[in-house]
């Protein structure tokens, strides 16, 4: 695992960026997953400068999204697919075809689930897969609990993370309860991650992270643990609990 603590969000999310457009100059068809939230806004406004400055091509890029909530539409401003168009493909290059989100309203949810593995798997599975993280450790929406899912499925969001989202919609009883979510096992399958981190309110769970010796259901996020290339990006207030206890500059170090 390879750890970054960058000055603030801004340098985050250009070091975010700056990895996401070296891994399509090395593979131009690669297979993005990607995340959404507020964390990642500044990695998506990066490449979108990216793109027109000239320093990366999305032509045959081909990418995959977490996760949508149950019940929104594409068209609904509060949507991630809406959230995915206004902050990142309307500006860049990525064909429509090559576009995948789950949808939220579809007839047959089960089968939506299905379907949206099976073109994941046609795709050869996921190249680079970006992540945000929840105050409750949850990746995706895989929130904490006795089990996880590793296939792509509906779950109930967890009351912080409702809490959380709450932020995006005119008051807490509008946020959905259901999401569609990509499961823990093809996140795990990627073949390289990127975690992103910002804010004092991630400090405490990055801590926990970061410290952990042992994977556990209660927080997803630890089982990156067992991934063979992660990247952690923070800020320096999402890593102040964890340099309280380790001590050290910002800057790059293994773990």
């Amino acid at each position: 695992m390879k750890l970054i603590i960058a000055r603030d969000y801004e340098e985050m999310s250009k070091k975010a960026a700056q990895i996401i457009a070296e891994e399509i100059k090395k593979k131009p068809n690669l297979v993005l997953g990607l995340a959404t939230g507020g964390t990642p806004v500044g990695t998506y406004r990066e490449l979108v400068k990216m793109y027109k400055n000239g320093e990366v091509d999305f032509s045959r890029v081909i990418t995959f999204n977490l996760d949508e909530y149950l019940g929104l539409s594409p068209d609904d401003e509060r949507s991630y697919h809406y959230y995915m168009y206004s902050n990142f493909f309307n500006h860049v290059n990525v064909k429509p075809e090559n576009i995948h989100i789950p949808n939220g309203v579809a007839e047959d949810i089960d089968e939506e689930c299905r379907r949206y593995d099976e073109a994941i798997e046609k795709a050869g599975g996921i190249d680079l897969q970006l992540l945000g993280i929840g105050v409750n450790g949850h990746i995706g929406f895989n929130e904490p609990g006795d089990e996880l899912l590793t296939a792509t499925h509906v779950t109930n969001l967890a009351p912080d993370t409702i809490k959380a989202n709450a932020r995006f919609f005119e008051s807490i009883d509008e946020v959905p309860k259901k999401a569609i979510t990509v499961g823990l096992g093809t996140i795990m399958k990627a073949k390289k991650i990127i975690l992103l981190a910002s804010g004092r309110e991630k400090a405490k769970i990055m801590a926990e992270l970061l410290d952990e010796d042992a994977v556990s259901t209660k927080v997803p996020a630890s089982f990156l643990l067992l991934h063979r290339d992660v990247t952690i990006i923070m800020d320096e207030e999402a890593a102040e609990v964890y340099r309280g206890k380790k001590g050290g500059a910002p800057g790059t170090a293994g773990r």
